[in-house]
């Protein structure tokens, strides 16, 4: 993921999902790998521009769904690490979308047994 501060965007997603830090990290590109082998990356890249959702002149870059065991509890727990919740939310009590402290849209979900793709 593009961000303006990798190592900052890392221990956000880090404490959001429990994924352990790569030990690669540096100021420059830092890691989260999971047991089975899922790897997010975050890239510092200067003049960084986040997205801008729901606008599409501004590219989202990527999306990402989180199951979680309850859907109001996950949301303070994000909004207390740094994650904001924007305006439109077409998910209605389904889903949230929330930003994470970059700008990149992410939503939340109640677990319902399935993977989903975003």
């Amino acid at each position: 993921m593009d961000c303006p501060d990798p190592v900052a965007l890392a221990a956000f997603y880090e404490r959001a999902t429990g994924y352990a830090p790569h030990p690669g990290s540096d100021a420059d590109f830092a890691g989260l790998l999971r047991e089975d082998g899922l790897a997010l990356g975050f890239q510092r890249v200067d003049d960084y521009t986040p997205p801008r959702w729901p606008d599409p002149t501004a590219p989202h870059q990527f999306h990402l769904d989180f199951e979680v065991p309850d859907l109001a509890e996950a949301e303070t727990l994000l909004l207390e690490l740094g994650a904001t919740r924007p305006g439109p939310q077409p998910g209605g009590e389904r889903w949230l979308v929330l930003l994470d402290p970059a700008g990149h849209p992410f939503c939340v979900l109640e677990e319902r047994g399935q993977v989903r793709g975003g």
